[in-house]
């Protein structure tokens, strides 16, 4: 007698992946791999950051010439630079090893380029020249300027704020679109971790010959069903496993790491934006779980689904070709036939939607395609395992599914 408990279903797909040496083992491959990136970028930003500093501070002998009246005689003295007649002479003397280096500063230095010359001291050690320059440069304005406000906006040194309103409401702005586009993230981790589990989770009982049995005690509805809840459960299990070194890394070594410094207590959680991005991460993840299913129960091998599974997968990067559209013209043609196209539906609509420039019209009828359809594929998927258990080396058609 066949079992109708989808719960059973459920739990032995979790038991027996996770029972896999394998799946630990790709599970903990990336973190580790994270972690050991992560400990390279921290000691290389630890090394460049001082690498850096020390140009900055490099002491080394030089001579220059000031076309621009801009130099301050006093801030070179400092350093124990001394002045020259020409730049026939600083490069002269460059050549005889008499000084490590020259700098010509031009008549119109935002304009035309400082000319630095120096000794040859390697890629990396050579760039201590030019930052003493541009130093010496910057420095001397700075103290004819004599305001360190007018000073900071003639570099460009300034920062500005920007607050918007939606219906005489303060809106998110850039603090409502991380929380949006969280959701884009997980979409894309959930198909390319799981896309291959999804194409061989059918595949794998066709491969063994072992479907029929299977068929005869299980309903296949709840199979189908009950696999396709078990891979999204797997997908949040690899998800948090991959964020804890991301995680780590910020909350402890975000420093060392150079990485931005996000104030949460800023992000906004708009409940609309949010009910329809976690909509659209529903919807297609069912639909591409379904078309993946079907995909494996309809072939006889993975070698011969390959191709198809690789256009699906495509199909989800393709919205990214028209990013800038989707950023600033949303009405665009191409834009909205993304938008409506199952396949590049939710990748278009999160991206939209945190944009804000998705009307919630326009996403109720993309979310509602998406379940549909992904209903659709399901059902279908159910058939192909059924009527497709037996045939291990060829392909189904459609016509011989709904013949039958």
């Amino acid at each position: 007698m066949r079992q109708h408990n989808l719960g059973n279903v459920i739990s032995f797909e979790l038991v027996r992946t996770m029972k896999k040496r394998r799946f630990w083992l790709g599970i903990f491959a990336i973190p580790l791999l994270i972690v050991v990136v992560f400990t390279l970028v921290s000691v290389s930003n630890s090394h460049s950051k001082k690498t850096t500093d020390n140009q900055k501070n490099a002491h080394f002998s030089f001579e220059y010439t000031d076309s621009s009246g801009l130099v301050d005689p006093t801030i070179v003295a400092k350093l124990k630079g001394n002045l020259v007649s020409s730049e026939n002479v600083g490069i002269a003397d460059v050549k005889a090893g008499k000084v490590d280096a020259y700098f010509y500063y031009p008549a119109h230095p935002a304009k035309d380029v400082i000319k630095v010359f120096g000794k040859e001291k390697g890629v990396f050690e050579n760039g201590k020249y030019s930052s003493v320059a541009q130093m010496i440069l910057q420095t001397s304005v700075d103290s004819k300027i004599g305001s360190m406000d007018v000073s900071a906006i003639s570099r460009g040194a300034v920062k500005s704020t920007t607050v918007t309103f939606r219906n005489g409401k303060t809106a998110g702005g850039m603090n409502s679109l991380i929380p949006a586009m969280f959701f884009l993230v997980i979409f894309y981790m959930l198909i390319v971790l799981l896309g291959n589990q999804m194409l061989t989770s059918t595949l794998d009982e066709k491969e063994n010959r072992v479907t029929e049995m299977i068929l005869t005690t299980i309903n296949p509805t709840n199979l189908i069903l009950g696999k396709v809840i078990s891979l999204f459960v797997l997908g949040v299990v690899q998800m948090l496993v991959f964020a804890m070194p991301i995680a780590t890394g910020y909350l402890f070594f975000r420093k060392n790491l150079n990485l931005p410094n996000i104030d949460f207590s800023h992000l906004v959680f708009e409940p609309r934006q949010m009910t329809v991005a976690a909509l659209l991460l529903l919807g297609g993840f069912a639909l591409f779980t379904g078309s993946l299913v079907a995909l494996g129960a309809a072939m006889p091998t993975a070698k011969d689904a390959g191709p198809i599974f690789g256009s699906l997968i495509a199909l989800m990067f393709i919205p990214f070709y028209v990013f800038s559209l989707i950023a600033s013209s949303p009405n665009a043609l191409i834009v909205q036939i993304f938008t409506y196209f199952p396949y590049t539906a939710p990748i278009t609509g999160m991206l939209r939607n945190g944009f804000g420039t998705f009307p919630l019209w326009q996403a109720a009828i993309s979310i509602t395609e998406l379940f549909v359809l992904a209903g659709v594929v399901l059902r279908l998927a159910v058939r192909l395992f059924r009527y497709g258990s037996i045939e291990y080396s060829r392909k189904l058609s459609l016509r011989e599914i709904f013949s039958a």
